[in-house]
């Protein structure tokens, strides 16, 4: 996948990499990334020598038809492990689960501790769970990463993607030793997420959000609901109007109509007397 995949997309897209030397030439290590495109996890492992090992929601790997299925294919090719999601708690062990599988291998894990894309091209505040879980499990290495610009090459919805540049910031590793075996106090775990995501931001100068992706995604849609639902009644209002406006137009020719017909028989009824 490295040779069909990984390289003509380094020729098309010609990727700049920034701290490559912060990724170990062997041994585990945790890839925590800013997520802005669908195109993350194919730019990310293109640029890197080792395998990156990502999770990938079940659905990649059970859609019907022949889409489905060469999506499944290529999921499968580069090494994507499939999680159900359809249970948040059961999603989110599972994910641990696989994470720590993948680490106890000797090999790269990558994870975007957003959970999602990014909304609207800003870094959002990172899930405490699966990164900070995995990493004082495993006692690997949590290298920040911040990809740059591959928002505007493949934006939510688009196909085909633009054809420019996108950017890769490697940090160095952090260590969370410190913490080690306190991988259920929720306290630690919010203070090692929140570090890290404070690394990615300082990589990829976002504008920090202190909210969930998911939560400003609920929002996005609930305003442009609301714009919608309002643009209609707008449109209502105004057709009434229009209506109203046409009906009282029609009523009062009809009046003006009946009192012509009225002062002309008025007329003609003085004329024959």
């Amino acid at each position: 996948m490295k040779v069909a995949v990984g390289g003509p997309l380094k020729v098309a897209f010609r990727p700049w990499v920034e701290g490559l030397e912060n990724i170990p030439a062997e041994g585990p290590a945790i890839l925590a990334s800013n997520h802005l495109s669908f195109s993350d996890s194919f730019f990310l492992p293109a640029v890197l020598d080792r395998k990156v090992t990502f999770i990938a929601k079940a659905e990649y790997f059970t859609t019907p038809g022949v889409k489905g299925r060469l999506t499944a294919a290529f999921f499968k090719g580069v090494g994507q492990l499939p999680v159900d999601r359809s249970g948040a708690r059961g999603a989110g062990e599972a994910a641990i689960r696989s994470g720590i599988d993948v680490l106890e291998r000797g090999e790269l894990f990558g994870i975007y501790p957003e959970g999602t894309r990014s909304p609207d091209g800003r870094l959002y505040r990172g899930k405490p769970g699966g990164l900070a879980r995995v990493a004082l499990a495993t006692g690997a290495p949590v290298i920040p990463v911040a990809m740059i610009d591959t928002e505007k090459i493949q934006p939510p919805g688009k196909v085909v993607p633009k054809l420019m540049r996108p950017g890769i910031r490697i940090g160095k590793p952090l260590d969370f030793g410190r913490y080690q075996g306190m991988e259920h106090d929720r306290f630690v775990l919010r203070a090692v997420t929140d570090e890290v995501m404070y690394e990615i931001m300082q990589l990829s100068g976002q504008e920090y959000v202190d909210i969930y992706a998911t939560a400003a995604k609920r929002q996005i849609a609930e305003a442009a609901k609301a714009e919608k639902e309002a643009e209609k009644a707008a449109k209502a209002a105004l057709a009434k109007a229009d209506q109203d406006q046409a009906d009282k137009d029609r009523a009062d020719k009809d009046r003006a109509d009946k009192d012509q017909a009225d002062k002309n028989q008025a007329d003609k009824d003085r004329s024959e007397s």
